[in-house]
């Protein structure tokens, strides 16, 4: 057996690894017996009637949406402008500014969110929804700006200089010339940010107030006492939400950028 043969088999095997367990999970879902084994009884959906009836998994899903939306838009905004100061302008400390940016990435989350919450009882501050998305802002800002700045990068300075030569000011030539340009960049690291919140747990778990679930979290509240098939159910749903979001997304990006060619 040549090398290449055995790297395809251990890659395969790599995938195996990594996807059975999310399809057994898939398939649990959809099992008509309240035990999760196989081979299954047969084919239900009664696991996602009693999920939607479930009150509490509904406000953790309302709740996760409202951050993972929230997240988003504050770490997009942000990102685009310290994606345009960092490409477009010199000043002082600019490596510093890139270093701190960046930073979340090389940190891990465990750290952060201890770190942040040290820092938050120094400060006197009690856990509140606000700080929960603060924090989910501070680990997901990276990710747009490095996203915002490649394409920034590839995007000539001159169409903002024809468009300020025309007499448009800094503002229209942004909202004519450069967001645009930008746009399939800030779609996906829109993207990009809203399902990394949806999905944090490590965070979410020093951060949030008391009272307060997201799905991750409920999820691992509800292993606490037992695997219920609701827990399947609820983790096909989420695996639905955070594949289809971004499928969604890089298929509008890439239309977006068809139309422009």
């Amino acid at each position: 057996m040549s090398g290449w043969s055995l790297i395809r088999l251990y890659t395969i095997a790599v995938y195996l690894f990594l996807f059975l367990p999310v399809a057994a999970v898939v398939l649990l879902s959809f099992n008509s017996s309240q035990f999760g084994s196989f081979p299954m009884e047969g084919l239900s959906l009664r696991w996602f009637v009693r999920l939607w009836e479930n009150d509490a998994i509904v406000r953790a899903f309302r709740v996760s949406i409202l951050l993972g939306a929230l997240t988003a838009v504050i770490s997009t905004v942000t990102g685009i402008l310290a994606a345009i100061a960092l490409v477009r302008y010199r000043f002082p400390g600019k490596g510093a500014v890139t270093t701190l940016l960046i930073a979340p990435l090389l940190i891990p989350e465990v750290v952060l969110a201890v770190a942040l919450l040290l820092f938050l009882r120094w400060l006197h501050l009690p856990k509140s929804f606000a700080l929960l998305v603060l924090g989910h802002v501070i680990f997901t800002l990276p990710f747009v700006v490095l996203v915002v700045q490649a394409r920034l990068v590839a995007i000539k300075p001159e169409y903002e200089e024809a468009a300020l030569s025309l007499g448009a000011n800094p503002v229209q030539t942004f909202f004519a010339v450069t967001l645009p340009l930008l746009l399939p960049a800030v779609l996906a690291g829109m993207l990009f940010a809203f399902t990394m919140s949806f999905d944090d747990i490590t965070g979410t778990m020093f951060w949030k107030p008391g009272g307060v679930e997201t799905v991750p979290t409920q999820i691992f509240a509800m292993l606490r006492n037992s695997i219920s098939p609701e827990i399947n159910a609820l983790g096909t749903v989420m695996i639905a939400f955070t594949i289809l979001l971004p499928l969604l997304g890089m298929a509008i990006a890439r239309k977006m950028a068809v139309h422009r060619r």
